[in-house]
């Protein structure tokens, strides 16, 4: 009985040392999903942001992109992301000029056929169904306003749909439905990325850092100044009478103190995707949200392209303790190696 004693003991003993040793638990990280927002040239800080997420080992599980963030997502989900970043990078004024084919006769005053051509180039008749990340890229039905998700179907085209800013590029014809760009009515899709899967959203917004917009002036009216300005309107409306070729280009380029019809209908959008931006994010916010201080970028400074990347990828470096912070919450533990799940 004695010896039984021990040897029970000494057996109860290894086991508590096989204990001791076995494999702790496994964690399992959350799904990961990003929502990569609207900012025409400023959009090139998204590139940035992949890469630094790649470098800290972080690749997403879902990509949902609206407008410059679906050509991104879109270029990353079909393993292109090399080819775009060498174009941003190489792009210098007279080559972004070499883009616009502007048109005054179509439903748009740039048809696009120029920056088509080279993404269908770069994605080679990629299709979203294809792809090995999860993906959808934001459009808007312009005659309904419904919130269109691309989930299938050709890549090229679906971003061409996304980034379609009404009046400056035309509509693109999807599935019977008239699209234009994603931002209208969802600039950062963080909804979209959850229900396509995302337990962690990481969003990125490229123009919270539009300081000064949004206030209010409760006072304002007319004064001498504007009475002068409409003198020197007429004089001007009797000389292109005259000159319709130049006032025609004045009218569209703007001239000093009058801005043209592009930079009205951008900057028009810009307030209205801000605005719209502020109240979907109070309504679903993401888990992460990086912020590029691109303040100094405007909307049409496509030959910045190595400034925005960098601006990117600086805003995400500084989140990667938030969003560390966030994978481990969100993790859980592997129920067959013994953890609770």
């Amino acid at each position: 009985m004695v010896f039984e004693g021990l040897f029970t003991r000494v057996r109860n003993g290894d086991r508590s040392a096989e204990a001791t040793t076995q494999t702790p638990p496994a964690a399992t990280r959350p799904v990961i999903g990003l929502a990569l927002g609207g900012g025409a040239a400023r959009g090139f800080a998204h590139i940035g942001v992949m890469r630094t997420l790649a470098a800290h080992g972080i690749v997403p599980d879902v990509i949902v992109g609206t407008s410059i963030g679906a050509v991104v997502g879109g270029c990353y989900a079909a393993k292109q992301l090399d080819g775009l970043e060498t174009w941003a990078r190489t792009l210098s004024v007279r080559g972004v000029l070499s883009y616009l084919d502007i048109s005054l006769s179509g439903a748009g005053l740039i048809r696009g056929s120029h920056l088509a051509k080279q993404l269908d180039e770069t994605l080679s008749g990629a299709r979203i169904d294809d792809l090995p990340i999860r993906f959808a890229a934001i459009a808007t039905e312009f005659n309904t306003g419904h919130e269109i998700w691309l989930t299938r179907g050709r890549l090229a085209e679906a971003l061409r749909a996304s980034y379609a800013l009404p009046g400056i590029f035309p509509p693109v014809l999807i599935g019977g439905r008239w699209l234009v760009d994603g931002a209208l009515v969802n600039p950062v899709p963080v909804s979209a990325a959850r229900a396509l899967g995302a337990r962690l959203v990481i969003a990125v917004n490229l123009n919270s850092d539009l300081f000064g917009r949004g206030t209010i002036i409760s006072s304002h009216g007319s004064d001498e100044a504007d009475e002068a300005a409409d003198e020197q309107a007429k004089r001007q409306g009797l000389r292109g009478m005259f000159s319709g070729e130049r006032s025609l280009r004045r009218q569209f380029l703007g001239r000093r103190g009058r801005p043209g019809i592009p930079t009205v209908m951008v900057e028009a959008f810009n307030v209205m995707q801000d605005r719209i931006t502020r109240a979907r994010l109070a309504g679903d916010p993401p888990d992460v949200l990086i912020s590029p201080r691109l303040g100094p970028l405007g909307w049409f400074d496509f030959h910045r392209g190595s400034d925005a990347i960098a601006i990117g990828a600086d805003a995400t470096e500084k989140s990667m303790g938030a969003i560390n912070e966030a994978i481990a919450a969100l993790s859980t533990t592997d129920v067959s190696n013994g953890g609770a799940k």
